[in-house]
């Protein structure tokens, strides 16, 4: 039988059985799978551009916060897509297309005041519940959040006019408070934003044209964010957020089986949480959802065993916890409070720590006896490492 070998089929396996040869790892089957996710993250990172302009239904839904039972998508209904409305979401009419800025998070040292437009108690509460659910102002701080929220400035839309247009540079990223909004690429309506959602993000992060249109379907408001204050609050926060997690991951020994990529991933999918002096951060015999990182303070594990409680370890900045639970798949073994009121934490949660941590598994369980040994010096023995949580 004749086989024709898939084009790249032969560099793809001869790179692979480089890392290989090179790495020498103990798990094949596991390098093997950490090998070929990291290929699909990197090829998905180095085609956004091309990828966001092609956006079907289902990725457009995802990436601009609409719900999937939202979206409209039945073009044997929608028929030839009338030209576009006129009518422009911004003072002065339509903004034509302009080279938007370059921006480098590590050369801004820009100290610049803060933009602020007056709002109510009631529209800065709003803004404050609605933008805490948007995944890009996630690991912000609470001061880059009012700095966000200062920045919003509200517009009432009309029927028929255009927010954004496919192509145009982005000027804004836009909240919406209340309003129907259609979402069209190549003329072809792909879906809607009913009453909630958000959009016009990436354009702005990746300095790319609009990858749609969006057009307003029925009266409504919008609160927006400039670009210029989009770039320096959101994006030096996540450029500076990967710096700093890189090298509190640097620093821990365990990491230094993973390559610069992988630890890059890490950091990207960590995120910081404070606690106050005594303040529970995970209980025990509780289901385990993530692993903990500590930036700043201490922490105090404790284990209640037949009416004492007793102190295992006390942590402090570069240690971590939390990850034997889910290594064993069991529920916590003992209880964590933080010490101090400035405690902070970095947190990973079990999917990232399933998929990003591979050769660190390793290294981990090695800690397994140590920790039975002390559960068992404290307690007596009775534990087995199917039993207990650092």
């Amino acid at each position: 039988m004749n086989f024709e070998i898939p084009e790249g089929l032969t560099d793809l396996l001869q790179d692979f059985t480089v890392e290989v040869l090179r790495k020498r790892p103990a798990d094949l089957l596991q390098f093997a799978a950490q090998y070929f996710d990291s290929l699909l993250e990197k090829r998905a990172s180095d085609n956004a551009k091309s990828l966001l302009s092609k956006l079907s239904t289902a990725n457009h839904a995802e990436t601009n916060h609409v719900d999937e039972d939202d979206v409209y998508t039945d073009e044997d209904e929608m028929g030839e897509m009338p030209e576009l409305p006129k009518g422009r979401f911004a003072a002065g009419g339509r903004r034509h297309s302009v080279a938007a800025e370059k921006y480098n998070p590590e050369e801004d040292t820009s100290e610049e005041p803060a933009v602020v437009h007056p709002k109510t108690d009631d529209e800065r509460h709003y803004l404050l519940k609605t933008i805490g659910h948007i995944f890009i102002f996630r690991s912000l701080e609470k001061k880059q959040v009012d700095k966000v929220i200062d920045a919003m400035f509200g517009r009432h839309v009309q029927q028929g006019d255009v927010i954004i247009e496919q192509g145009d540079d982005g000027d804004n990223f836009y909240v919406i408070e209340s309003g129907k909004y259609d979402i069209y690429v190549n003329k072809q309506k792909v879906g809607e934003y009913d009453q909630k959602g958000s959009f016009g993000e990436l354009a702005l992060m990746y300095n790319m044209p609009r990858a749609a249109t969006i057009v307003a379907g029925s009266v409504g408001k919008l609160w927006a964010l400039d670009r210029l204050t989009f770039k320096r609050i959101v994006l030096k926060s996540a450029f500076e957020k990967r710096k700093m997690y890189e090298q509190l991951l640097d620093n821990m020994p365990m990491f230094k089986s993973l390559n610069s990529y992988e630890r890059m991933n890490v950091a990207d999918a960590l995120f910081s949480k404070s606690f106050s002096d005594g303040q529970s951060i995970i209980k025990q015999d509780e289901e385990a959802q993530c692993m903990y990182f500590i930036e700043h303070g201490m922490v105090r594990i404790v284990r209640e065993q037949d009416g004492q409680s007793k102190e295992i370890k006390m942590c402090q900045k570069g240690d971590y916890f939390g990850e034997l639970a889910l290594l064993t798949k069991k529920p916590r073994a003992a209880s964590a409070y933080a010490v101090g009121d400035d405690t902070k934490c970095a947190i990973l949660d079990v999917d990232a720590f399933e998929r990003l941590l591979g050769p660190c598994v390793k290294i981990m369980q090695k800690n397994i006896p140590d920790y039975e040994e002390q559960l068992r010096k404290l307690f007596g023995d009775k534990f087995s490492v199917a039993d207990f949580e650092k």
